[in-house]
């Protein structure tokens, strides 16, 4: 028997009665979700935008090895008058022949170059695990490549001319090289850098080791897992790291590649120089006037210093303006290379 109180029965839309009952209008509560969902949509589209942006500049952090011209692991040999503008290190091989012409700071087996060369071996993993936007083939003579990671399953070869690395007008993009076994470069030939590629933004990594050819003009770090080896004259706008072989040199011109993404790895970066290169603004190797590539280097500015470490110690730190401001100069002063598009 049912009393005389009406029966309460639940609306199918029980949520909408609540809303009117309380005073919220559903539309001003659909106007909120759907402000919600605006902002969701906009949160999602950024975290794609922004991945994509860092996909299209693939990026190698060197950290402490970012300061090094030639850094090696058993030996570093040279014959003729080499000049380089940035570090020498080895470890843990001891043996520096030749006396190469170092116009940053030489670290044999001491703590620094123990750390640089932890930080190649990280640098190295980073290039060799990038995803690739395609192959580098066999054979770079001829071949212009836009910015990204390219790969060669085995040995790579500049047989011939020039490579040429066009970064479409963005001095942020960068260019790295996956080679399976042996980076191998012809007898005067060239990386060719265009519309605002940078050398601090190349990488070559080399699955076993790297040879430039007599008068080779080259351009960007390699980073090889055994030897590498400058021929006659070949002359180089980046670094030559080798992980656990020799670095051979003979007569031949370093020159640095520095940027920001260098030591952070937080992408590219427009590229500095060290105040000893600006002594070289005419566009010439160090005390012969003749472009890189083409003749014998000179002596270089008498100026500069080095600083040989034993093994077990810790070199003293050069307390110049080199750490300073070379690094990050608003005005890049003027490299060897400043003639239009580079060629090593």
């Amino acid at each position: 028997m049912t009393s005389g109180v009406p029966q309460k029965h639940e609306s199918p839309l029980a949520g909408d009665s609540l809303a009117v009952s309380s005073g919220r209008p559903l539309s001003g509560v659909r106007t909120r979700t759907t402000r919600v969902l605006a902002l969701l949509l906009g949160v999602v589209s950024s975290l794609l935008f922004a991945s994509s942006a860092l996909g299209a500049t693939a990026s190698v952090g060197l950290g402490s090895a970012a300061s090094f011209s030639v850094l090696a692991g058993s030996t570093v040999t040279n014959t003729g008058p080499t000049t380089m503008f940035g570090d020498l290190g080895l470890s843990p091989g001891s043996s520096v022949t030749g006396a190469p012409q170092v116009l940053g700071e030489t670290h044999v087996d001491d703590a620094v170059a123990i750390g640089a060369k932890s930080a190649l071996t990280t640098a190295y993993n980073q290039a060799a695990g990038l995803p690739s936007n395609g192959s580098a083939g066999t054979d770079l003579a001829g071949q212009v490549f836009l910015p990204g990671v390219r790969t060669a399953s085995s040995s790579l070869l500049l047989s011939s001319g020039s490579v040429t690395l066009n970064a479409e007008g963005n001095p942020n993009a960068v260019f790295v090289f996956q080679i399976g076994t042996t980076l191998i470069t012809g007898s005067n030939t060239s990386v060719s850098l265009i519309n605002g590629a940078q050398a601090c933004n190349v990488f070559w990594q080399v699955g076993s080791s790297a040879t430039l050819g007599t008068g080779t003009s080259f351009v960007g770090t390699i980073m090889a897992a055994a030897t590498i080896t400058a021929n006659t004259a070949a002359t180089i706008h980046g670094r030559l790291l080798a992980e656990t072989g020799a670095v051979n040199l003979d007569t031949n011109t370093i020159t640095t590649a520095n940027c920001a993404s260098s030591a952070s790895g937080t992408g590219g970066g427009s590229e500095a120089s060290f105040a000893e290169e600006a002594v070289l603004g005419t566009g010439s190797t160090p005390g012969t006037g003749s472009s890189p590539g083409t003749g014998a280097p000179g002596a270089p500015p008498s100026a500069s210093k080095t600083v040989l470490s034993k093994k077990g110690a810790h070199s003293k730190r050069k307390k110049s303006k080199r750490h300073s401001s070379q690094h990050h100069s608003s005005a890049r002063p003027a490299l060897p290379h400043e003639r239009g598009a580079f060629t090593g």
